[in-house]
């Protein structure tokens, strides 16, 4: 009986495909293009992990280079390197998710409390405008404004006493990576969190108003808990991205003086990959970080889906 009903299920279930597909195959036609891309730039390129294990030569191909094993990977690890740029990634990357992170929710909070719409929309735009400016043109600002000369070292000269370039100092490099982070990015990150604000029940705040609840308390126990599950589902996804800092702003604005503090993982495989041209090591090297981002995103989404019953997959 149990085979039979499981062959009447598989019948079923085709037939159900098919009706599905005839009722819908212009939907389903509309997805191709998104298959073929997600195959051929997402898919196809993983073949070039071999690289890793290679001496990867580009007039020979990845299939006839000499394979070398983890020779790439043991002299990443050996080297003076690997823990400079690993210490500095999850630095800035912690640096981020204490600061970035949940600034975007309080500034979402704040624009949720503005009652005119026109001075809301105002300050949304005003905030989501430096997110499309072009990473070029932010490391330019930023030049101007760290130089011996610019406004912000004379701000910081006014309360020690000398101005000099702060992009010659390491121990500005930190802050003057997330300040910046933080103003290019905080309007455009606080979005996802606007929105969900605009799905809780207003009779949640009304129940809670005629309970006496303040203000305060009121974004204590209903807003918050009311985007509780778009909170975590983006804390899992920052945390699978630690390992990932992006290399433009840091390529664009470090220099020797402060290569000690600012080299990341990112900026690391630039340099090793498109100017030094060891192409198998700097893909080991990218490699390895992409595993670490694997495990840090499939850890977080395990243990959010065991203590909150949110998660990913």
């Amino acid at each position: 009986m149990s085979k039979q009903k499981t062959v009447k299920e598989k019948i079923y279930t085709k037939k159900a495909i098919r009706r599905d597909f005839k009722a819908n195959w212009a939907l389903y036609l509309m997805v191709v293009p998104f298959m073929v891309l997600t195959i051929l730039f997402a898919y196809l390129p993983m073949g070039g992990i071999l690289m890793a294990f290679e001496n990867f030569k580009p007039k020979l191909g990845i299939w006839k280079s000499p394979w070398v094993h983890l020779k790439n990977f043991q002299d990443f690890f050996g080297s003076i390197f690997a823990w400079r740029v690993i210490r500095n990634t999850l630095i800035i990357s912690f640096l981020q998710l204490l600061i970035c992170f949940p600034a975007a929710i309080i500034f979402a909070l704040l624009i949720n409390e503005l009652k005119d719409n026109l001075f809301k929309k105002s300050v949304q735009m005003v905030t989501y405008m430096p997110h499309f400016i072009s990473m070029v043109v932010i490391a330019g600002i930023i030049v101007d404004f760290t130089k011996s000369t610019g406004v912000i070292s004379m701000i910081v000269g006014w309360f020690t006493g000398t101005t000099e370039n702060l992009l010659s100092k390491p121990a500005a490099w930190r802050p003057i990576y997330i300040l910046s982070d933080l103003w290019q990015s905080l309007g455009f990150s606080s979005i996802i969190y606007v929105a969900a604000l605009s799905g809780i029940d207003d009779s949640l705040y009304e129940a809670a108003e005629l309970d006496g609840a303040n203000r305060w308390q009121q974004t204590l126990h209903v807003t918050l808990p009311g985007i509780a599950n778009t909170i975590i589902i983006m804390l899992i996804l920052r945390i699978g991205s630690l390992m990932s800092v992006g290399q433009e702003k840091t390529i664009l604005l470090y220099n020797d003086l402060i290569l000690e503090k600012a080299d990341i993982i990112s900026s690391f495989v630039y340099r090793k990959g498109l100017q030094e041209f060891n192409y198998g090591y700097s893909t080991a090297v990218s490699f390895f970080n992409s595993v670490i981002n694997t495990i840090l995103i499939i850890t977080a989404n395990a243990l959010s889906r065991k203590y909150s019953e949110t998660s990913l997959f």
